[in-house]
């Protein structure tokens, strides 16, 4: 769906769901604004049951000024078109007006697809960004706009739990780009609980689940915002027979969860993508995360089972997942592993010291993470042919690849980028990546693995490598401590038995 699409309407209404939360409030005024930009007029309405009464939602609204309208009635047709925002037109969360025309702007998981006007994307965190990327391609002035950008960056940070639950490098785009009025968000953000939500906290913490043997607690709130979630995480975390804590709650649509870890043999982000593989998404940071369960998809495949057995199921079957092996301690059998030998592929590089200057703290941001590392003198930025992207010191360098002068060139979702952490510079990688290929003739060991691995290597003992069954674990084979993973796809596309010419 392109945006401008809308412009072709006179008479345009923007919905927002019912019982609004923030992300629903700013889309829908982001839009309100383009309409404007461009002459147009329109409505922003909501329905349902209750009226916008929450403290922060109430603040947001009154400050901003945001044009919405409660309405009741929904016999009444709504002439031209409808734009759902942050919900799909006929489902559970929002309530059905009968319409000339509809689209549908959304990132939840797909529940109505009779909607041929529809752009709904369900990987990144919020509406909001969605959005924010939809006006930048059409160069919208958000420079005139500085409440609009308030709202988006309240609005992302709202739905992705105060941007725990972040894994979209386009969320991290949005929020990194807004100038918002600080002194409006540390207002809304200490308003977020109401001493209905306290009380809430309170009765789901004295019934919370703890398993002390494996050192978890699985707790169940009624419903209420998604940052109250992680407020409770954080509390049961402090208790000293917990590790890993995981606070849920279930809604008209799904359920929302919060995951908290404090050791680092499990990340809180893998733990929350284990939770909810084939059922929905989640995903965060490595000490805080969270996610969502299509209520469909759980109750078709785990119809008889309660949330609160699910989620203790489902942390014990992680726990048991996983071998672990420390790089640096491990004494591992090479006569099960086979002998293994790069292909001459293409990748690209860049140098690092190119785009910046030496002791510069980068951020490189790729659709799989965030990679917070120091320019050294000697060091490269390696583009896989995922479009993943590895740092790589010049001796290694020289020795693994041949440089060819001529650009690097390929098709990613999301073009990775370097940026500098202090001045926010930042470059478009693949524009400077000059091609190289990879030298064969270099034997490593490697294994495919027969079960779940994560991998502390000798160079990182705090962050582990995760390797799921099928993957394979590589070592070097000058150095048996040089160990790590590596995919599945990407090692048969760019590995092959050793000594074959």
């Amino acid at each position: 769906m392109n945006i401008r699409e809308i412009l072709e309407f006179d008479n345009i209404t923007i919905q927002c769901h019912d019982n609004p939360d923030a992300d629903t409030l700013a889309s829908g005024y982001a839009l309100y604004c383009y309409l404007k930009e461009h002459g147009k007029n329109s409505r922003i309405i909501y329905s349902g049951r209750q009226l916008i009464s929450k403290d922060n939602l109430v603040m947001f609204v009154d400050n901003l000024k945001l044009p919405i309208e409660y309405v009741a009635d929904n016999t009444k047709k709504i002439d031209g078109l409808l734009v759902t925002v942050d919900c799909q037109y006929g489902a559970r969360n929002v309530t059905k007006f009968i319409a000339d025309e509809v689209m549908i702007i959304d990132h939840h998981q797909v529940e109505i697809t009779d909607v041929k006007s529809s752009l709904i994307r369900s990987n990144i965190g919020s509406c909001s960004t969605i959005m924010w990327e939809l006006l930048k391609k059409e160069n919208f002035p958000f420079g005139k706009y500085e409440d609009l950008q308030t709202a988006l960056y309240y609005g992302l940070y709202t739905d992705t739990s105060q941007f725990v639950d972040i894994t979209n490098p386009l969320d991290k785009d949005m929020r990194d780009a807004m100038k918002f009025d600080p002194v409006l968000i540390k207002r809304l953000m200490n308003a977020n609980m109401s001493v209905k939500e306290l009380e809430i906290a309170g009765l789901a913490m004295i019934r919370s689940i703890v398993n002390k043997q494996e050192r978890y607690a699985v707790v169940k709130s009624r419903p209420c915002d998604p940052n109250i979630l992680g407020l409770i995480s954080d509390f049961v975390l402090q208790v000293s027979d917990v590790d890993i804590c995981v606070v849920f709650n279930k809604l008209d649509y799904g359920v929302k969860f919060s995951v908290r870890s404090c050791i680092k043999e499990a990340k809180a982000n893998d733990v929350a993508a284990f939770i909810s593989k084939g059922i929905g998404s989640g995903g965060g940071h490595i000490s805080k995360a969270g996610g969502f369960i299509d209520i469909d998809e759980y109750e078709r495949k785990y119809k008889t089972t309660q949330l609160e057995s699910y989620f203790c199921d489902m942390i014990n079957s992680y726990l048991d997942s996983y071998d672990i092996i420390e790089a640096q301690e491990a004494d591992v059998n090479i006569s099960e592993f086979g002998m293994f030998q790069r292909k001459e592929i293409v990748l690209g590089y860049v140098k690092a010291t190119d785009l910046f200057d030496t002791g510069t703290e980068v951020v490189i941001r790729t659709l799989e993470s965030d990679i917070n590392i120091g320019v050294e003198d000697d060091m490269y930025f390696m583009i896989g042919i995922k479009g993943e992207v590895y740092p790589v010191r010049g001796d290694a360098f020289g020795k693994r690849y041949t440089p060819v002068d001529e650009p690097y060139n390929m098709k990613v979702e999301y073009e990775q980028k370097a940026m500098d952490v202090n001045t926010g510079d930042e470059y478009l990688l693949l524009r400077y990546a000059k091609s190289c290929i990879s030298k064969s003739k270099v034997p490593v060991y490697a294994k495919r693995l027969t079960r779940g691995v994560k991998v502390f290597t000798s160079w990182d003992n705090d962050c582990y490598m995760l390797g799921e069954s099928g993957d394979y674990l590589v070592i070097s084979c000058n150095d048996l401590k040089d160990m790590f993973i590596v995919d599945k796809e990407i090692f048969e596309t760019t590995y092959e038995e050793y000594g074959n010419d």
